[in-house]
């Protein structure tokens, strides 16, 4: 996995090594910190060791996955190749009614706030940018960004530098980073910006205000993947079938809210 310190992934850790134990499976975790080299050697080391591998949002040269797969039984989430088993968490939709939702409450500047150079970032920042477009928005892009709390810290002076009162942050670290900082500056959530993270975390509701977030399938990919993974292992193909998509919705709290009269 690309980092295992950010919320996401210990969601994913939790629900795959529950699953795998079913099949009698141990699980061994690396963290690649987000950083493709590291991704490449850490999986060809564990390769000779394992049954197989699931790859947390790899960002490896194509060739480089497809030579993995080569060697080790693998399967992907958040990372679709042609040929290589994947389960998709696909956002468009649920990314486009968060937008929608910060456009019926006023907002008429939305900034996205970019994370790793993904799949996922990726399939957001094109959805960010088509329903800006289709909803007559200007939409600015900061970043990219660490996928951490301290990411968020910095980027929310970026964002109030501009004219923004919508923000859809990578992820619910960063989002929430975003709304330490705005307290910190005396800024006021919802009066002033409104703040939207991804992934629905266990963050998203421990904060105040309460995130306003787009609730990904997280345990249930883990579930999904591990279930490919096993099925694979069998001899079944797997890549075949296509990837499986799981999809997202918009989780409305107490971080959104009218936009204000004036900036």
């Amino acid at each position: 996995m690309p980092d295992i310190a950010v919320a996401f992934s210990s969601v994913v850790v939790k629900a795959v090594a529950q699953r795998a134990r079913q099949d009698g499976h141990a699980l061994f975790v690396a963290d690649s910190d987000d950083c493709a080299a590291d991704e490449v050697r850490l999986a060809r080391a564990m390769a000779p060791q394992v049954d197989g591998l699931l790859l947390l949002s790899p960002t490896m040269a194509d060739d480089e996955l497809r030579g993995l797969g080569a060697v080790v039984p693998l399967v992907t989430v958040n990372r679709q190749l042609a040929g290589v088993p994947a389960v998709l968490m696909t956002s468009g939709l649920a990314t486009a009614h968060a937008l929608e939702h910060l456009h019926a409450l006023g907002h008429r500047r939305l900034v996205y706030l970019s994370g790793p150079e993904n799949w996922s970032n990726a399939a957001r920042a094109r959805a960010f940018a088509e329903t800006c477009a289709r909803l007559g928005l200007p939409g600015d892009v900061l970043g990219p960004f660490e996928p951490t709390f301290s990411a968020g810290v910095r980027a929310a002076d970026l964002v109030l530098a501009g004219q923004a009162t919508g923000v859809l942050a990578y992820n619910d670290d960063v989002a929430v980073g975003v709304l330490s900082r705005l307290a910190d500056r005396g800024v006021p959530v919802p009066g002033r910006l409104s703040v939207v993270g991804f992934d629905d975390t266990a963050l998203a509701s421990m904060v105040t205000p309460r995130l306003s977030t787009v609730r990904l399938p997280i345990g249930a990919a883990g579930v999904v993947a591990v279930t490919l993974l096993a099925d694979l292992l069998r001899g079944d193909d797997v890549a075949a079938r296509g990837p499986v998509e799981l999809p997202a919705e918009l989780v409305v709290r107490a971080s959104s809210g009218p936009a204000p009269a004036a900036v």
